[in-house]
C-alpha cells in the first residue's frame, strides 16, 4: 500500500497512500456521490481509508487518537449517516471535543480521559455526515508553526519527511496530501489551516469569524481569532463543505456562501503584498511564487496592482503578545478549564516561554487589545479599494524538521516563529477570511502555497476565484 517516490534531484522521499481501491484519487465529492450511487459501499469506503491511514502514519506520525473500531461499530449498529458528506472517512483536529474521546491538544500535560460531549462545532461537522476515523497531531495547543514535539516523533511531511508538514492541523494536512483520507477538519488562530496547506500542497480556506458554530469559550475570548474549517486537495470540496456547512447553521451577520460550482464572471481589484509586515524580504522561492501567480491573475482578465502593508510592524509584536497571553489563559487556570488531571509541570519549552513573556509585560495587555481590536476597521479602510489580496502564505518555504522544534532555546524559536509566520495572523485578528492554494514547488519539490484574502464575509468571492485558478492551473498531485 505505501509507495515511496523519489523527488528529482534529492534523496528523499514522497510518502502516500493512492493505490487502484475503491477511493482512488476520487475527492470528498466524489467518493460520496459514489456512495450515494452505491458504486461502493460505506464499509468498503471505510476498510480503504483504515488501511491507507495504517499504511502511512508509521512514516508520517500524524494520528494523535485512532479510532478505527469506533468508526466501524458506528456504520454496524446505526443507519447509515446522511448528508453531503454520508459515509466520506475523515479525520477531527485533537483541539475538540468528540464524545468518546480524549483530547489532548497536543500536550502531554493532559490525561487521555475521554469527554463526555460533542463540541458545538463538532455537531455541526458530523451532521454532515463524514464518518470519523481518529483526531490528528498538532503541537502544544497549536502556539508553534510545525507540528514538533519534545520527547515524540515530528509530524512529517508526506512530500519529503525530512520537511516540516506546517502547524497547527499537520496532522491533519499529511493525512489529506497522502491520500490517507481526502478531508480533514482544521482549525486557524494565526494561520494554522493556511500554513499545513502550503506546505503539504492542500487547499485550505479560514473562513470570516462566526462562520462556523464555535464554543463559548473561544467567543470570550479578549479578540476572537479561532476558526475551524477543512483541508482538502480540490477547491470543489471546500467550497461543497462551506455550502453544506451553512445549511446546518448560518450567522446572519454574514453574507452567505450559498452554492459554487463554477469559477466567478466578474474581474476582481487584486493587490499584490510580497514582504511581510516586520520589513522582512521573503524568500526568492516565495516570492517568485506570489509575483507568477500575480501574472496569471492579469492573464485572466482581473486588475492586478501592488498593494500596501495595512499595518506596521507593532502588529506581529501585539499578536505576539496576545498568543502569550492565550497561553497564560490556557494554562494558568488549567486544572479548572482541562479538568484536574492537566498538569503545568507537563507544559513545553515554547508554551512555558510563552507564559513566562506574558507575566514580563504583563502591563502592555489594555493597550495591546485596544490595538488589536481597531485591526479590522484599519485593514478595512487601507484595502477598501482591493477585492482581494494576493501575497505569500509564510514568508520562506517550509523549514527542515527541527527547525522550530519546541526543544530549541525559546529566544531563537520565537524569533524564527515570528519571521516565519508574518502573513497570516493578520486575517485571524481581522476576521476576515483568506485561502492558501497550492501554486507552485520549490526546486526540490516541495510545494509552496499562496495566499488570497478578502473583505469579511466574502468566501465566496475567494472560492470561486480559486476555481477559476484551479482550472486554469491544476494542482501538483503527489502520487504523479
Amino acid at each position: 500500500m505505501l509507495e515511496k517516490r523519489t523527488f528529482p534531484g534529492s534523496g528523499t522521499e514522497r510518502t502516500h497512500a493512492f493505490t487502484d481501491d475503491v477511493l482512488g484519487d476520487a475527492d470528498a465529492v466524489g467518493i460520496a456521490q459514489r456512495i450515494r450511487d452505491r458504486e461502493i459501499s460505506p464499509k468498503e469506503a471505510l476498510e480503504a481509508a483504515v488501511l491507507r491511514a495504517q499504511s502511512v502514519n508509521g512514516q508520517l506520525n500524524a494520528i494523535q487518537v485512532p479510532a478505527f473500531a469506533r468508526a466501524r461499530d458506528s456504520l454496524r449498529v446505526g443507519t447509515h449517516p446522511d448528508g453531503e458528506f454520508g459515509c466520506v472517512p475523515t479525520f477531527l483536529k485533537d483541539n475538540v471535543n468528540m464524545a468518546g474521546l480524549p483530547t489532548t491538544r497536543g500536550s502531554v500535560a493532559f490525561s487521555p480521559t475521554p469527554v463526555r460531549r460533542d463540541d458545538r462545532f463538532v455537531t455541526q461537522f458530523l451532521s454532515l455526515g463524514f464518518s470519523v476515523l481518529g483526531k490528528t497531531r498538532l503541537p502544544e495547543f497549536g502556539f508553534n508553526a510545525s507540528t514538533e514535539f519534545m520527547d515524540d516523533e515530528p509530524t512529517r511531511n508526506p512530500w519529503n519527511r525530512e520537511y516540516s508538514a506546517g502547524a497547527s492541523s499537520g496532522g491533519a494536512a499529511a493525512l489529506v496530501a497522502s491520500g490517507a483520507v481526502p478531508i480533514a477538519h482544521a482549525n486557524d488562530g494565526g494561520g494554522s489551516i493556511r500554513i499545513p496547506a502550503a506546505a503539504c500542497g492542500l487547499v485550505g480556506l479560514k473562513p470570516s469569524r462566526g462562520r462556523l458554530r464555535s464554543e463559548p469559550l473561544h467567543d470570550a475570548l479578549p479578540v476572537r481569532i479561532i476558526s475551524d474549517g477543512v483541508l482538502s486537495r480540490s477547491v470543489r470540496d471546500t467550497a461543497a463543505f462551506f455550502t453544506a456547512a451553512e445549511r446546518v447553521y448560518c450567522n446572519k451577520g454574514l453574507p452567505p456562501i450559498g452554492e459554487i460550482d463554477r469559477a466567478g464572471q466578474r474581474r476582481l481589484r487584486i493587490g499584490v503584498v510580497t514582504d511581510s509586515v516586520l520589513g522582512h524580504q521573503t524568500d526568492s522561492e516565495t516570492t517568485a511564487a506570489v509575483l507568477a501567480t500575480a501574472e496569471l491573475l492579469s492573464d485572466l482578465g482581473h486588475h492586478v496592482g501592488e498593494a500596501p502593508t495595512p499595518v506596521d510592524a507593532g502588529f506581529a509584536e501585539d499578536f505576539l503578545h496576545y498568543w502569550a497571553l492565550l497561553s497564560v489563559m490556557l494554562t494558568v487556570p488549567g486544572r479548572w478549564i482541562h479538568g484536574r488531571d492537566f498538569s503545568m509541570d507537563r507544559i513545553d519549552g515554547l508554551t512555558r516561554g510563552l507564559v513566562e513573556r506574558f507575566w514580563r509585560n504583563a502591563h502592555l495587555t489594555p493597550a495591546v487589545l485596544y490595538r488589536l481590536r481597531r485591526t479590522g476597521d484599519l485593514v478595512r479602510a487601507k484595502l477598501e479599494r482591493w477585492d482581494v489580496i494576493l501575497s505569500p502564505v509564510v514568508s520562506h518555504t517550509t523549514p527542515p524538521i527541527g527547525y522550530l522544534s519546541p526543544r530549541q532555546p525559546f529566544s531563537e524559536l520565537i524569533e524564527r516563529l515570528t519571521r516565519y509566520v508574518a502573513f497570516t495572523p493578520l486575517n485571524n485578528v481581522a476576521g476576515t477570511p483568506a485561502l492558501s492554494l497550492p501554486l507552485a514547488s520549490t526546486a526540490a519539490g516541495l510545494p509552496i502555497g499562496v495566499q488570497f484574502s478578502a473583505h469579511e464575509g466574502q468566501e465566496r468571492v475567494l472560492l470561486a476565484l480559486a476555481l477559476e485558478i484551479e482550472a486554469a492551473v491544476p494542482f501538483r498531485k503527489i502520487s504523479a
